[in-house]
């Protein structure tokens, strides 16, 4: 799988949706190599969209097609600061992003130590099950490094915010909370995306 993340601010909002409306209605059913796309907007009009596809080929196959530039030119009148990250690398946890999420956050920041993130992700894969018992309310997890080699997104899919933050306060087993604290110390978490109304196809 691939992933291209695309962040930045929305300043009309009225006509970034309708833009969003209309990619999915005309151009998603020629979109080559398409998967799904989890998106949303923050309440400070923050917006994160995280596009799937079989490919890095196909995703750029699909950027070249004339009726996408045409539609990227009309939506960026609706935006600003807009970053692009291409994600080669994805890793899925807990069955990976799940189009039933009431709540998605995404976490952004940089890696500190690859090495060690490899050790947690094996370890989390195998106390999947511990995990699922401690945090009912994870739907699943998908965690897209952007080739820059340095920065990350870690997308988290919730049953509902209120569930994800009632269960974030209560305390984990003892080798799950020393797992967390293993890849906090690996992982730096620069910025949360909190998508409250996520759009998930």
């Amino acid at each position: 799988m691939f992933i291209q993340v695309i962040t930045g601010t929305v300043t009309n909002v009225d006509g970034f949706n309708q833009q969003v409306e209309r990619w999915y209605s005309d151009l998603k059913p020629g979109a080559i190599g398409y998967l799904g796309t989890t998106s949303g907007i923050t309440d400070a009009n923050r917006f994160f969209v995280a596009a799937r596809f079989e490919s890095a080929e196909a995703a750029a196959k699909n950027s070249e097609r004339p009726e996408q530039g045409a539609w990227w030119s009309d939506t960026e009148k609706t935006v600003t600061d807009v970053t692009f990250h291409d994600c080669t690398r994805v890793e899925t946890f807990f069955g990976g992003g799940s189009n039933e999420a009431g709540f998605v956050q995404v976490m952004q920041g940089r890696v500190l130590d690859a090495d060690a993130i490899k050790r947690v992700e094996q370890r989390i894969a195998e106390l999947e099950g511990a995990f699922r018992a401690s945090r009912p309310d994870v739907m699943g997890e998908v965690l897209a490094y952007h080739d820059d080699g340095d920065t990350y997104s870690d997308i988290v899919y919730f049953t509902s915010e209120s569930e994800a933050r009632a269960n974030e306060q209560k305390e984990m087993p003892a080798e799950l909370q020393q797992l967390t604290e293993q890849l906090m110390s690996a992982a730096a978490i620069d910025e949360y995306i909190d998508l409250k109304h996520p759009v998930l196809l």
